[in-house]
C-alpha cells in the first residue's frame, strides 16, 4: 500500500506449535463476536442472515496470517456467535458441525489467498487487489451455497425458501468482507494504526467530516426520491483515496459503512433496501480502494526509482571524481615526494615550505571537487565563475587526446571566440567529458580513415554560446532524440544510461539546453548563456 503500506502476507510465527497462541484465540473470539453482534440487523427466516456480515473478514484475516491453527478458535467463535449473538434454533450436533464447515471453506479462501498473492500481500499492488476481490466473491458464494445446502439438506431450510436465503446471506459474506478486510487488516499492524492515527488527527480529517455531510443530504434529503443524492459519496471517497492512498480511502469507505447502518435503523429501512445499499457501497468501495491502491504504488514506484537514481547518480559522481582527483592527487604525491626528498636533504627552509603549500593547495582542490559533484547530486547546487570557454573547451580536449590517438581518431578543436561564461567549471566539465566520451566511441565504430570527433563554437544572438560536439559515427534517428536524454536509456550494453539525463540537468540548471539533431552523423549542441546575460540576470 504505498512506502507504508499494509500487506497482509503469509505470516507464520517461529514457533512450531499447533495450537494458536492465546492473545490470538482472545482476540479472535472477541473480535468476531463484537463484529457480529455490530451487524446484527434485518435476520432472515430465523438466520440472522444480514445484509452486512463483516466477521468473516476478521477470520480470513487470522486465517491468512496463522494458517490451518486459526481454524479451531474459528469455529469457536462461530458457534458462540450463533449461539449468544444469533441464537440459532438448532441442534448442537448440526451447530457445531456447519461451525466447522464454515471455517474450513474460510480456511480454503484463505489458503488460496495465501498462495495466490505469496509475500506481496493482498493490498500492495492492482494485481493483489484484483485478485484478493476476485477470490473472496467466488469463495464466499461456495462456502455460502455449501452452508445453505447443509441446512437445506438437515431439513432446517426448506427448498423454496433456500434461493433467497442463498442469495442474502453470500450478499452479506461478501459485502462484509470487501468492506471491512482492508481496515481491520490495516487496524491488525502497528505501522498502519499509526498512519489511521495521523490521518484521523491531521488535516485530511476534513475529508470525514465532509463525507458525514453527504451521507445527511443522501438520507435526509434523498430519503424522498430513492437516495439518488447517495452516488455523491464517491467524491470524499475518490479525494481522500487520491491524497492519501488506501488508507485515506479506507477511513473514508468505513465511516460511510457506519453512517449507512446508522441511518439505516434510525429510518427503519427494509431489508431489501439496506441491501441494495450495501451493494452501492460495495461498488464505491472498490472503486475507492482501486485509486488508493494506485496512488500507492505511484508513491513506492516513484521512491523506488527515486533511490535508484541517487545510486546510479552516485555512480556517476565516482566517475567523475575519479577524473577529476586523479590531477590533484598525482600532484599531492608528486609534492610528498618532493618533501621527502627536501627533508633527506636537511632543508628547512623556504624551498620546503613552497611545497608544502602547494599540497595544501592540492588537497584543497581535491575538497573542493568533492564538495561541489556531492552538492550539485544532492541539491542540483552550482557554483558559478568567470570561465573563458576557449580555455575550458582546450583543457578537456587535451585529455581525450591520447585516447583519440590511440584509438587513430582525429580530434579537431576549432578555436572559439574569446567569451567568457557564468558557469561550475567542475560541473560543465563533466558535460563536455560525457559528450566526448560518447562522441569518441560512435566514431571508433567507423573504420580508421574515417574516425573524426569535431568540437566548435560560435556566439548566437547576444549573449547566448553554442557548442557542437560531432563524430563520424552512425548519428542519432529522429525517433530517438528524445529517448537518449531520458534516464536509463542507453545503446551501451554495460551503460546506466544516466551521463545523457545528468548533463542535460546540469546545463538546464546553468539556465541552457543541450539536445541532439537527426543527421547521418552525431551531432550535439549546448547553449549557455555568456557572461554579461548572467551578470544582468544577477
Amino acid at each position: 500500500m504505498g512506502p507504508q503500506s499494509t500487506r497482509t502476507a503469509p505470516h507464520m510465527p517461529k514457533s512450531a506449535t499447533l495450537l494458536l497462541g492465546w492473545r490470538e484465540t482472545l482476540l479472535l473470539l472477541v473480535g468476531y463476536l463484537a463484529l457480529d453482534w455490530a451487524s446484527h440487523v434485518h435476520p432472515l427466516h430465523g438466520l440472522d442472515v444480514t445484509p452486512w456480515s463483516p466477521a468473516p473478514a476478521l477470520g480470513l484475516l487470522f486465517l491468512v496470517r496463522h494458517g490451518g491453527r486459526a481454524v479451531p478458535p474459528l469455529a469457536l467463535a462461530i458457534l458462540a456467535a450463533d449461539a449468544w449473538v444469533r441464537d440459532l434454533p438448532l441442534p448442537w450436533p448440526l451447530a457445531c458441525g456447519l461451525a466447522v464447515q464454515l471455517s474450513a471453506g474460510y480456511w480454503m479462501v484463505a489458503t488460496l489467498l495465501r498462495r495466490r498473492l505469496g509475500s506481496k500481500g493482498m493490498f500492495a499492488d492492482r494485481r493483489g487487489l484484483i485478485d484478493w476481490v476476485t477470490i473472496a466473491v467466488i469463495g464466499t458464494l461456495l462456502n455460502s451455497l455449501l452452508f445453505i445446502a447443509a441446512l437445506n439438506l438437515a431439513g432446517f431450510l426448506p427448498t423454496a425458501e433456500a434461493v433467497e436465503v442463498f442469495l442474502h446471506d453470500w450478499l452479506g459474506d461478501v459485502v462484509g468482507v470487501l468492506i471491512s478486510m482492508p481496515l481491520l487488516a490495516m487496524l491488525l499492524e502497528a505501522r498502519a494504526r499509526a498512519r489511521l492515527r495521523r490521518l484521523l488527527l491531521g488535516r485530511e480529517s476534513l475529508s470525514l467530516v465532509s463525507t458525514g455531510g453527504i451521507l445527511a443530504l443522501a438520507f435526509v434529503v434523498g430519503e424522498m426520491t430513492e437516495f439518488k443524492y447517495f452516488p455523491v459519496l464517491f467524491l470524499p471517497i475518490a479525494w481522500s483515496a487520491a491524497r492519501q492512498g488506501l488508507a485515506g480511502a479506507v477511513l473514508t469507505i468505513s465511516l460511510t459503512q457506519a453512517g449507512v447502518i446508522v441511518a439505516g435503523r434510525l429510518l427503519g429501512l427494509s431489508a431489501f433496501t439496506l441491501l441494495e445499499l450495501e451493494v452501492l457501497i460495495v461498488v464505491l468501495a472498490l472503486s475507492g480502494f482501486f485509486i488508493g491502491v494506485v496512488v500507492d504504488e505511484k508513491q513506492r514506484l516513484t521512491a523506488e526509482l527515486q533511490q535508484t537514481l541517487r545510486l546510479a547518480a552516485a555512480g556517476e559522481m565516482a566517475g567523475a571524481l575519479s577524473h577529476e582527483l586523479h590531477q590533484p592527487l598525482t600532484a599531492l604525491l608528486a609534492y610528498t615526494r618532493a618533501s621527502q626528498q627536501l627533508l633527506a636533504q636537511g632543508e628547512s627552509g623556504e624551498r620546503l615550505r613552497e611545497v608544502i603549500d602547494r599540497i595544501v593547495a592540492e588537497s584543497q582542490r581535491a575538497a573542493d571537487v568533492v564538495s561541489r559533484l556531492r552538492d550539485f547530486f544532492r541539491t542540483g547546487t552550482t557554483r558559478l565563475e568567470r570561465i573563458w570557454l576557449r580555455d575550458i573547451l582546450s583543457s578537456v580536449a587535451a585529455r581525450f587526446s591520447a585516447q583519440a590517438k590511440q584509438q587513430e581518431i582525429e580530434l579537431l578543436l576549432h578555436p572559439a571566440s574569446p567569451c567568457a561564461l557564468w558557469a561550475d567549471r567542475l560541473q560543465f566539465e563533466v558535460v563536455l567529458r560525457n559528450l566526448l566520451a560518447n562522441a569518441l566511441e560512435a566514431a571508433v565504430e567507423r573504420p580508421p580513415s574515417e574516425r573524426r570527433v569535431r568540437i566548435s563554437a560560435r556566439q548566437e544572438g547576444a549573449g547566448r554560446v553554442c557548442v557542437t560536439i560531432e563524430d563520424s559515427g552512425s548519428g542519432v534517428a529522429e525517433d530517438m532524440l528524445e529517448q537518449l536524454f531520458e534516464a536509463f536509456h542507453s545503446s551501451k550494453a554495460s551503460g546506466l544510461g544516466l551521463g545523457l539525463a545528468i548533463s542535460r540537468a546540469i546545463i538546464e540548471a546553468h539556465g541552457g539546453s543541450l539536445w541532439a539533431e537527426a543527421a547521418d552523423h552525431g551531432v550535439f549542441k549546448l547553449v549557455l548563456p555568456l557572461e554579461e546575460k548572467a551578470v544582468h540576470g544577477t
